[in-house]
């Protein structure tokens, strides 16, 4: 699903969408309700997306998705 959003909050909360956008989501910029930018992961990264969808609901018991990915940017394997 395509989420449609105006410039101006597109402009300020851009580090969200951006971290929004490696999870899978796409995004449709507006300004004055024209559409004028699509913002979304690159072509060839359905993988990763689904690799971290998979990490937002983990298998492990009483182990979070946060958590693990906590571990990842630690450096654990």
């Amino acid at each position: 699903m395509v989420t449609v959003i105006g410039a101006f909050e597109a402009k300020t909360k851009l580090s969200e969408l951006l971290r929004r956008v490696e999870m899978g989501e796409r995004f449709t910029v507006t300004v004055r309700g024209r559409v004028v930018a699509e913002l979304g992961p690159p072509k060839g990264e359905g993988e990763r997306a689904a690799a971290f969808e998979r990490l937002r609901n983990p298998r492990i018991k009483d182990v979070s998705g946060d958590e693990i990915l906590e571990w990842i940017r630690e450096g654990r394997k």
